[in-house]
């Protein structure tokens, strides 16, 4: 089944879900981003890019002709997908067919929309079963 990881407590969404796939890297752990808004989809690829001068983080669309080669994969649908370990949702609803992937994570900011919206998700997951991990980032932070 499914292990849904809610991260929250992040002061900006995208720069937090940077963060954390920079650790899914050093981890050499594949993540499937799934951004079905465009301006979030060219947004998390420019941080990925521009995140640290000396840390780029190998990723792009999940139909570039690099994809089976590339760890993070930024996807704007879940119809085809090239594996299903574990996703990133950036999008504001539970992501369609999340309980194909053995981890779906959350990031969660501070601001009200996004909160009211992770609720939304985190009650849709309790209630259909699924394992759930809550931490805050700081928390998250300290057991890395």
């Amino acid at each position: 089944m499914t292990k849904v990881s809610f991260y929250h407590g992040a002061d900006d969404r995208l720069q937090a879900a940077a963060a954390w796939l920079a650790q899914a890297c050093a981890r050499q752990q594949p993540v499937l981003i799934y951004a079905p808004d465009p301006a979030t989809a060219d947004h998390i690829d420019r941080l990925l890019w521009t995140r640290a001068s000396t840390s780029f983080l190998p990723h792009c669309r999940v139909d570039h002709p690099l994809a089976a080669q590339t760890p993070l994969l930024i996807a704007a649908a879940l119809e085809t997908i090239p594996h299903d370990g574990c996703l990133l949702n950036l999008g504001d609803q539970v992501p369609p067919g999340f309980s194909r992937f053995e981890q779906v994570v959350e990031i969660v900011s501070t601001a009200e929309q996004d909160r009211r919206a992770a609720r939304d998700r985190f009650k849709h997951y309790r209630d259909r079963g699924y394992a759930l991990e809550d931490k805050r980032l700081a928390a998250a932070e300290e057991d890395r």
